[in-house]
């Protein structure tokens, strides 16, 4: 894991997990800090797997780094921007959507966003449906 860090701020917690490839510490530190609010995760820049493998997860592994963080809402990134490895540019956003599927995971919950897209936190962290109504904005 490189340049993997956390924010914690009036009881919320996020992940940005930088470039790792899969290994437990990732469910170690999910039970470490008791799960996320929000988890960064890299779906891109895997492929050739013998040679990426222990440097940048596939979006098989990130479904499973989402479920070892106990992130409630994860984001997907570090893909599209430049062609680092073998893998199109338009492949993982695919490739995501069908290990999501697999395990059953709503496209909600790990999400992508488009280059330049833009989304307020308030939209994942409002949860009393008072304050989300008050907020305009749906209660998760």
């Amino acid at each position: 894991m490189w340049g993997a860090w956390v924010i914690e701020h009036e009881g919320r917690r996020i992940f940005f997990g930088g470039d790792f490839g899969y290994s437990k510490d990732l469910a170690d530190i999910g039970e470490r800090f008791g799960g996320f609010d929000l988890a960064m995760i890299p779906v891109g820049a895997y492929e050739p797997r013998w040679f990426m493998k222990t440097m940048h997860v596939n979006t098989d592994e990130a479904v499973v780094a989402h479920l070892d963080l106990r992130a409630r809402y994860s984001v997907g990134m570090h893909w599209g921007t430049f062609r680092l490895t073998d893998e199109r540019l338009d492949e993982p956003p695919a490739n995501l959507a069908r290990s999501l599927a697999k395990a059953g995971i709503s496209q909600d919950t790990f999400f992508l966003m488009q280059h330049g897209q833009t989304r307020r936190l308030a939209d994942l962290f409002v949860t009393d449906p008072y304050l989300s109504r008050a907020a305009g904005i749906a209660a998760p």
